[in-house]
């Protein structure tokens, strides 16, 4: 009767099915880039290569693993099943890579070396600004790179590796697979105008109230916007008005405050821009008759990568004031 292999001997095993057959790091930036780029070209030229080289590249790579990895489309090239799963294992060991000498650098110079976090905006309030300050009191070689934007950026970055983790959401275009996820909670939505505006002091305000005025909003398919359309919808009346997509809070400020546009942001931005120590009052939150949430955001990071020690600091750190959060809304 035949052996039946361990785990550790089919690892062994796979590794060696490629590696042992002249894998090489280049191949792997290839297919990664492939996977980003979807052009063979434009793939190639990332990584300082010629056409010529990187369809040699490409055709090593296929010998190598002994299945195709890619098929010509018209417009591009795809992936096929074998070169998705390649891809995102090279990812991984790419980050792996680039982790190391992150971090190689940071002992050298004595440094507990920087943590690089995407979020969506309300958690990058609540949640990273405040615990990070909190870190760096402690721990003074710890430095930061934090990215306020919308999940259908961060997350494709994150697995693009520039960021070691992130808060927000999975957005449907994107493969869970690779991701692990800890869910942390919603995002209340208020809606903000000029302080001066025609419906700034009412004490209640419908939908119908809001239909006649310019909005400001997200890219359209943003999550944000689409709640807030979405819930229009729900209650029988006509999506907002757009007149201005934006990301930018600036933009979205600027806007507001030399106009009568009406913004959708978290409650936390509505908190910070005019609740009381706000950084300016120039708009205000609507009292808007209708409760608005987002749904829920998490901490969200490559499955099976290991953080280097100081996003693993921050990580745990928001994940404990997440837990200490729930667990003080339970209490009676």
């Amino acid at each position: 009767m035949r052996p039946v292999p361990s785990p550790d001997q089919e690892q062994a095993r796979g590794a060696d099915r490629l590696m042992g057959r002249g894998l090489k790091l280049t191949h792997l930036r290839l297919i990664a880039a492939i996977d980003e780029t979807r052009q063979l070209t434009a793939a190639g030229r990332s990584l300082r290569l010629t056409q010529p080289a990187a369809s040699r590249l490409l055709a090593e790579a296929e010998a190598i693993a002994g299945h195709p990895l890619c098929e010509r489309q018209p417009k591009g090239i795809a992936l096929t099943p074998a070169g998705e799963a390649l891809a995102r294992r090279a990812r991984r060991v790419l980050a792996e890579i680039s982790e190391a000498g992150r971090e190689i650098g940071d002992v050298a110079e004595g440094r507990l070396g920087t943590v690089r976090v995407g979020a969506v905006t309300a958690p990058a309030i609540d949640l990273v600004v405040p615990i990070l300050q909190r870190l760096q009191r402690d721990h003074p070689g710890l430095t930061a790179q934090v990215d306020v934007t919308t999940s259908d950026v961060l997350v494709p970055d994150l697995l693009r590796s520039r960021h070691d983790f992130v808060i927000g959401r999975v957005p449907a275009s994107v493969d869970p697979r690779p991701l692990c996820i800890r869910w942390l909670g919603v995002e209340p939505v208020a809606f903000i105008v000029r302080a001066n505006h025609p419906l700034a002091q009412r004490s209640q305000v419908g939908i119908e109230d809001l239909a006649s005025y310019d909005w400001v909003m997200q890219p359209p398919g943003s999550l944000l916007r689409r709640t807030v359309e979405e819930a229009f919808l729900a209650r029988g009346a006509e999506p907002p008005n757009c007149r201005l997509s934006t990301a930018s809070l600036i933009v979205t400020l600027t806007r507001l405050t030399r106009s009568n546009s009406i913004a959708p942001v978290s409650t936390q931005v509505a908190r910070l821009l005019a609740g009381d120590g706000g950084i300016g009052r120039a708009v205000t939150p609507l009292a808007v008759s209708f409760p608005l949430e987002v749904k829920p955001f998490g901490l969200i990071r490559l499955r099976g990568l290991t953080l280097p020690r100081s996003a693993a600091l921050l990580y745990d750190a928001i994940l404990e004031a997440a837990v200490r959060a729930d667990e003080a809304k339970r209490e009676p």
